[in-house]
């Protein structure tokens, strides 16, 4: 990036903004990372479902962008009353989401996030969690959730980094989503303590890192997608303090 972000962060329902949202996701999901899939129009650069009508939509734009679109980072939010509409959360076809239903708290799922290539990193992520916290906070929220992906579907090669997760990070028993079947297969794959820690954590994709490191908890089992060529896990957390750790951990002073 050779120019100054002037970051603009978003919440729309408008269909030209969704519009440019899905031209990014293209962009991350299949160009880099080969997804397929009935939503995927090559033609018009586009990643789309059904869900997106139903969703809100965080969007960040850099203002001062002046190659190519101005949207660099999304997120899609699926709240109660719109999944109601759907008949279910997005992540229901992955994840058996009863312990969150039976919760009694009020949930928001968080799905379809990609930033643009140039944008990884502090300053941008810190922005959309900062979005996310505010709209959290209006609207009510108790626990945030969403699937996460790894790039690949070759279970093995992913098993410290899965395994981790697993002994590490796994949600208590009162907020454990499981993995359905067939594509369900278990996160548990090498015994704790025969694998280099540090380096299975380095194999992590950053937005997991992102929420582990704002409180959150991964359900039992991940789900292959063959799709989106791609390895999910479920995440989990609480809402609580998630302003105050964005801003500590996206904002910290840099030596």
């Amino acid at each position: 990036m050779t120019h100054t972000p002037d970051f603009d962060l978003i919440l729309t329902r408008d269909p030209d903004q969704i519009a440019a949202a899905q031209a990014l996701r293209y962009t991350v999901f299949v160009t880099e990372l080969g997804g397929q899939g009935a939503g995927v129009d090559h033609a018009a650069g586009r990643e789309s479902d059904p869900f997106d009508a139903l969703c809100t939509h965080l969007i960040l734009r850099d203002m001062a962008r002046t190659e190519g679109d101005r949207v660099v980072g999304v997120y899609r939010l699926l709240d109660q009353d719109s999944a109601a509409q759907a008949g279910r959360f997005y992540s229901e076809t992955e994840y058996d989401l009863a312990p969150l239903r039976a919760s009694g708290r009020r949930l928001l799922e968080l799905g379809r996030s990609c930033l643009h290539p140039d944008y990884r990193g502090g300053a941008a992520m810190f922005h959309m969690w900062s979005g996310l916290a505010a709209h959290v906070e209006e609207a009510g929220i108790d626990t945030l959730f969403g699937v996460a992906s790894f790039h690949g579907t070759d279970v093995d090669a992913l098993a410290a980094p899965l395994s981790i997760l697993h002994h590490r990070h796994l949600a208590p028993p009162e907020c454990r989503v499981t993995a359905r079947a067939p594509q369900a297969v278990s996160m548990d794959r090498l015994p704790d303590g025969s694998y280099d820690r540090a380096a299975a954590m380095r194999a992590v994709p950053a937005l997991i890192k992102g929420y582990l490191r704002l409180g959150g908890v991964v359900g039992e089992g991940a789900w292959v997608d063959r799709h989106f060529n791609t390895t999910d896990v479920c995440l989990v957390m609480d809402t609580a303090r998630l302003s105050e750790r964005a801003r500590a951990i996206y904002l910290k002073p840099r030596g």
